[in-house]
């Protein structure tokens, strides 16, 4: 499958032990993760003003997801998914990636249930949406 994770997931797997980080494990070991440059800027930013990782780790994380990870430029949606633009970068993400599954804790995102092919679910709905489609 190729899914993207959104920045809120990936911030919750670099700063705790638990869901998000094994979600991100998993996935990074059994499907294709797909990520745009704007997910990374967002990550840092949040990292280091938020979280105050410094430059040096911020680095290191940013090179690990890049390595791990495929990366598109977000499409340009021709109706607009959510109320805000930047969730919309991510909705395009998915477009652009060709996406099974979008994993994200915004609520707002969750509401929207799907956007075209994409499914969206939270992480703990994310174990569910697999076992799914290993069934078909």
């Amino acid at each position: 499958m190729r899914i993207v994770l959104d920045t809120n997931v990936l911030i919750a797997a670099f700063i705790a032990h638990g869901t998000c980080n094994e979600l991100l494990e998993h996935c990074a070991l059994r499907h294709v993760v797909v990520l745009s440059n704007f997910i990374l800027d967002e990550l840092r930013t949040v990292l280091s003003e938020k979280f105050g990782f410094n430059a040096a780790e911020c680095r290191e994380v940013l090179a690990l997801l890049r390595s791990h990870c495929v990366f598109v430029q977000p499409v340009w949606l021709k109706s607009p998914g959510c109320s805000d633009p930047d969730d919309d970068v991510i909705i395009g993400t998915a477009v652009a990636g060709n996406c099974d599954c979008l994993v994200t804790g915004d609520k707002a995102l969750q509401k929207l249930k799907a956007y075209g092919r994409t499914v969206i679910v939270s992480p703990g709905d994310f174990w569910k949406f697999e076992e799914g489609k290993a069934k078909h």
